[in-house]
This record gives structure tokens, sequence and C-alpha cells, in this order.
């Protein structure tokens, strides 16, 4: 075959060669654009800020979370700023605009949440607050799924019961105890071998259940209680779901009708909604499943509490079927942990991805030379 008109006029031609901006101006772009994508449907890097899942991931632990495992979501808010999830650095401005939004779309995805899993998705809370974003542009939060949908959870003595069973508890979940002694001390270094922590927020002791059965062998602790709230008792300074809940008061068909009687230790049991389930509508069910149908499926819900009318879209109704799949998550570290005990289910649409591994571990409070948890590193999330 003659290739001739392939190179046509290429011996004869002068390429035209671009200049040095333009080249690093294609490989930016380039970079962005790969980057920006790998982001989105592969993976992300993420960092732990708070305690909440400790002593399974510690603050200042950075993870890598796939969005491959249970397929990556779409963009919602498609025009926004690269590398910035919701605000700009140093400006303090939005870094998306929310004049362009697309539905809710998930590539398909290697399996589904399984409990147990170690999950990264958005506040829900952030729905309706002040500062109202895109549910894509929410905070991201990390817990561990204790209850997908379907299941039945709930605690007893901080113990999780899925359909009336119980679920295997984290090797890293803690708690707060309180220790007796015989007068003497415990020598410091001891608790801080043992990983026990005193919580700003925490009157007690923080540690895990093998910490608190070694801290027990040493001949001056007399005893060594975790510190659970009692059943029946809730906490009327530490409300709890639906109470916690800011629209509560709206669901409350009786105004005048008893609360929940559930704590973080105490809790449930509670039906988590799945796609397709139709739950009848009462006193007893919608403050449980208001606020889903409300603010995360974008109804119109009205109640008018003097005759128990329920109005949907302004249809009244006794039943609703939902739309979406919804996840109980909860912080490994029980006691200093804001989950789906205070705020309640997280619909699938606010699931980002899971952890996978973690990279790289800063501990702030350690000495320069100490600042590196080598042990942790390249350490799979279980």
């Amino acid at each position: 075959m003659n290739w001739k008109f392939w190179n046509k006029n290429k011996s004869t031609e002068k390429k035209k060669k671009k200049s040095a901006a333009r080249e690093w101006t294609d490989a930016i772009i380039f970079a962005v654009i790969a980057a920006t994508l790998i982001r989105t449907l592969f993976i992300e890097a993420y960092t732990i800020p708070t305690p909440s899942m400790e002593r399974s991931l510690l603050v200042g632990d950075f993870l890598f979370v796939s969005k491959v495992n249970y397929g990556a979501r779409t963009p919602m808010t498609p025009i926004a700023f690269p590398f910035a999830h919701h605000t700009m650095p140093i400006l303090g401005t939005k870094a998306y605009w929310d004049g362009v939004k697309l539905p809710y779309y998930r590539l398909p995805g290697l399996s589904e949440i399984k409990k147990g899993d170690v999950v990264v998705f958005n506040y829900p809370m952030e729905a309706d607050s002040p500062y109202f974003r895109p549910v894509d542009k929410r905070e991201n939060y990390i817990k561990r799924c204790q209850g997908a949908p379907g299941d039945t959870v709930s605690l007893i003595n901080a113990q999780v019961y899925v359909n009336g069973k119980p679920a295997p508890n984290p090797p890293g979940a803690q708690t707060d105890y309180t220790i007796t002694t015989n007068g003497m001390d415990v020598n410091p270094q001891v608790l801080a071998d043992l990983n026990v922590t005193n919580y700003d927020n925490v009157a007690s002791p923080t540690m895990t259940k093998d910490a608190a059965a070694k801290l027990k062998a040493y001949s001056n602790v007399k005893s060594i209680t975790p510190n659970y709230k009692q059943p029946g008792m809730a906490d009327p300074l530490n409300p709890v779901y639906p109470a916690y809940l800011p629209e509560y008061p709206k669901y409350k068909l009786n105004p005048l009708g008893k609360d929940p009687d559930w704590n973080v230790d105490n809790f449930g049991p509670i039906i988590i909604p799945k796609k397709g389930w139709t739950v009848k509508l009462d006193s007893l069910t919608l403050p449980l499943y208001g606020r889903a149908i409300e603010v995360y499926e974008g109804n119109k819900l009205e109640v008018e509490h003097g005759n128990g009318k329920i109005t949907i879209n302004g249809v009244e109704t006794t039943t609703y079927t939902f739309k979406m799949n919804y996840y109980w998550m909860m912080g490994d570290n029980r006691h200093d942990s804001l989950d789906s005990r205070y705020w309640g289910f997280v619909p699938e649409d606010h699931i980002v991805g899971k952890a996978l591994f973690v990279w790289m571990s800063w501990d702030d409070n350690a000495s320069f030379f100490s600042k590196i948890r080598w042990s942790r590193l390249f350490m799979g999330i279980h």
C-alpha cells in the first residue's frame, strides 16, 4: 500500500514548536483533569481530624478511600474549584457554584456496604443547617457501618445488636471507665502504655476493653467499670435520636406524648429504611422517619397536631414508601462520637467511599523525632 499520503509534506513543512509557557499550561491542565478523574472515580486521600474512631483510627491518620468499592458517585455539583471540597483556602469563599445541579447517580460498584465497613460519607445534618450546602459538598465524616437497609438495630449496655444478634465489636472500640484504687494513684506511664486517654469533654478516662482488663490486674486498682447509661433513662442534657433533631417537635403527633427513653448506651430497636419499604405513619414512626421523608427524600410533609392528619405533597396519607436505602453509622469511640445515635440514618446519596488503608500517621503531640507513627504506615483498615 502507498503510505505516502500519511507523510505528505512532512519532510518539507516546518513543524511549529510550542513555547515553554504553552507546554507548562498543557501539562498543568492535563494533571488537573487526570487528578480530578482519579479523585472522583477511583481513590481519594482523607485525614482523621477527631477522635471519634479511636482507637481503630487515630487523629492524624491519613487514609486512602476507595470510590470503586461501592461505586463512584457522579458529581452532583459539577462546577467547582479543583482539589477544594466546599471552601476556598485562605479566601474562605465557596469553592463551587450551585447554579448547576445534577441528580444523584452512582456507578456500579464492586460490593454493597457491609456491616463493619469503615465508611466516609457526607454529614446529613447539614441538609437543613444555616450554611446549607449541596449533598456532595457537605462535611466528610468517617464512621463504622453498624446497620444496613432493612436491619433492626438496638443497643443494650453499649453492645450493638443487629436483628436480635450481638454485632462483632471492633478491636479498637473504646469507652470511658471509672477507676477505683486503694488510694494509690495509677502510674501515668502505665496509662500511657495502655493508650488510656483523658478527653476534654469526657469526665472519666477512656480505653479499650483489653486495656481495662490489663489495668484491673494492677494491685492498687480495686475496680474498673464502664460508665454505661442505665436502660430506660433518657438524658435531657444529652438527647439522642429522634429528640436530638431540631424538627422533632413537628413530627410528634401528640406534642404532650412521652419521648423515647433512649440514651447513647441503650437505644432502640429501630428499623433502618430500605428502598421500596412501606412504613405506616403514626405517633411512633413519624418521629423516627419524618426527617428522611421530608429532608432527605425531598417531600413536603405537613402535620396537623390536633387531629393527627399527615399530608405528603398535598395528599393525605397514613403510609410512605422509601425511595432510597439508608445506613446506621457509629464511631468506635462510643462516648466521644457524634453519630447515628444522635442524628439517625445516613442516606445512600451521602455515601462517599470505603476506607482502605492508612498511608501516613502523624502525632502532633509527640516529640519531633516521634511524630510519625511508623507502625501505622500502610496499615489496612478493618
